[in-house]
């Protein structure tokens, strides 16, 4: 066994590494979907749930140690980061411009909502939001 597989660094990393593989979508942020922490947080917790698509999240606050390695594994500097089918999607910006364009909903294989403001019976009937589901961090 060699020091760097004795690293905890390495091993939290190959730890967050298994919740991207083993997740369809999820989405690191600071705070939870319920709470988030930071404005580009909430946005992007905002952008997935109006697709109505269910995520796993990560708060990354609780260990700095959890930004530093995602960063170090997605290659990608600011958080909340957004990853569907293993790959990194970007952070709330790329997010925002994606469900614009509605390339966000392709990616995630679900229809783009409407402007549903002329027809308020079809938006009483639309399915509620998916929430996000909260990973506990058991990263330490």
């Amino acid at each position: 066994m060699t020091s760097e597989s004795l690293n905890p660094e390495n091993e939290l990393r190959e730890h967050i590494a298994k919740l991207i593989e083993s997740n369809d979508v999820i989405l690191f942020m600071k705070g939870t979907p319920d709470a988030p922490a930071c404005g580009f947080s909430a946005r992007a917790v905002a952008v997935l749930n109006s697709l109505g698509r269910q995520y796993a999240a990560v708060d990354i606050l609780p260990d700095p140690r959890i930004r530093q390695e995602l960063s170090a594994l997605s290659d990608w500097p600011t958080i909340p980061q957004l990853f569907v089918d293993g790959e990194l999607v970007g952070g709330s910006d790329i997010m925002m411009e994606m469900y614009e364009s509605g390339e966000l909903a392709e990616t995630l294989g679900v229809e783009q909502p409407t402007d549903e403001d002329d027809e308020p019976a079809a938006a009483e009937a639309a399915p509620q939001p998916a929430q996000g589901l909260q990973l506990e961090n058991r990263l330490d």
